[in-house]
Protein backbone atom coordinates (compact mmCIF):
# COMPACT_ATOMS: atom_id res chain seq x y z
CA UNK A 1 0.00 0.00 0.00
CA UNK A 2 1.33 3.34 -0.96
CA UNK A 3 -0.71 4.81 2.02
CA UNK A 4 0.52 2.69 4.52
CA UNK A 5 1.48 5.02 7.35
CA UNK A 6 5.59 4.64 8.14
CA UNK A 7 7.34 5.74 10.96
CA UNK A 8 10.98 6.33 11.74
CA UNK A 9 12.86 3.30 13.04
CA UNK A 10 16.25 3.61 14.41
CA UNK A 11 18.48 0.49 14.81
CA UNK A 12 21.61 0.25 16.57
CA UNK A 13 24.36 -1.94 16.81
CA UNK A 14 28.13 -1.95 17.77
CA UNK A 15 29.06 -0.37 14.63
CA UNK A 16 26.56 2.84 15.07
CA UNK A 17 23.07 2.90 13.90
CA UNK A 18 21.02 3.02 10.74
CA UNK A 19 17.64 4.80 10.01
CA UNK A 20 14.99 4.18 8.17
CA UNK A 21 11.03 4.83 7.24
CA UNK A 22 9.17 1.40 8.18
CA UNK A 23 5.42 0.36 8.03
CA UNK A 24 4.07 -1.68 10.63
CA UNK A 25 4.44 -4.95 9.39
CA UNK A 26 8.63 -4.31 8.20
CA UNK A 27 9.18 -2.71 12.20
CA UNK A 28 7.44 -5.66 13.16
CA UNK A 29 10.07 -7.99 10.63
CA UNK A 30 13.02 -5.85 12.38
CA UNK A 31 12.35 -7.06 15.61
CA UNK A 32 11.21 -10.61 15.21
CA UNK A 33 15.19 -10.45 13.49
CA UNK A 34 16.43 -8.82 16.50
CA UNK A 35 15.21 -11.11 19.10
CA UNK A 36 16.86 -10.26 22.24
CA UNK A 37 16.88 -6.31 21.62
CA UNK A 38 15.32 -3.14 23.86
CA UNK A 39 12.60 -1.88 21.99
CA UNK A 40 11.33 1.91 22.29
CA UNK A 41 8.53 3.65 21.45
CA UNK A 42 8.08 7.51 22.40
CA UNK A 43 11.27 7.31 24.30
CA UNK A 44 9.52 3.90 26.77
CA UNK A 45 11.07 0.69 26.97
CA UNK A 46 8.02 -1.13 25.29
CA UNK A 47 7.12 -4.95 24.75
CA UNK A 48 6.71 -6.23 20.90
CA UNK A 49 3.13 -7.33 21.91
CA UNK A 50 2.67 -3.98 22.93
CA UNK A 51 3.91 -2.71 19.82
CA UNK A 52 2.38 -4.45 17.40
CA UNK A 53 -1.34 -3.90 19.23
CA UNK A 54 -0.56 0.07 19.42
CA UNK A 55 -2.08 2.71 17.04
CA UNK A 56 0.43 2.94 14.77
CA UNK A 57 -0.56 6.53 13.70
CA UNK A 58 0.56 7.50 17.43
CA UNK A 59 3.77 5.77 17.91
CA UNK A 60 6.77 8.05 17.28
CA UNK A 61 10.02 7.11 16.57
CA UNK A 62 11.14 3.20 17.27
CA UNK A 63 14.51 2.38 18.32
CA UNK A 64 15.81 -1.19 18.27
CA UNK A 65 19.00 -1.51 20.84
CA UNK A 66 20.88 -4.39 22.19
CA UNK A 67 20.42 -5.06 25.77
CA UNK A 68 22.86 -2.83 28.16
CA UNK A 69 24.96 -5.48 30.55
CA UNK A 70 26.52 -4.03 33.70
CA UNK A 71 28.59 -5.77 36.42
CA UNK A 72 32.26 -6.62 37.26
CA UNK A 73 34.09 -8.52 34.93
Amino acid sequence: MENEIRTTVQIADASGHAEMELTKAETMDVITQNQGTWVFAGNRLVQPAELEAANWAEVGTVQVMPPLVGGYN
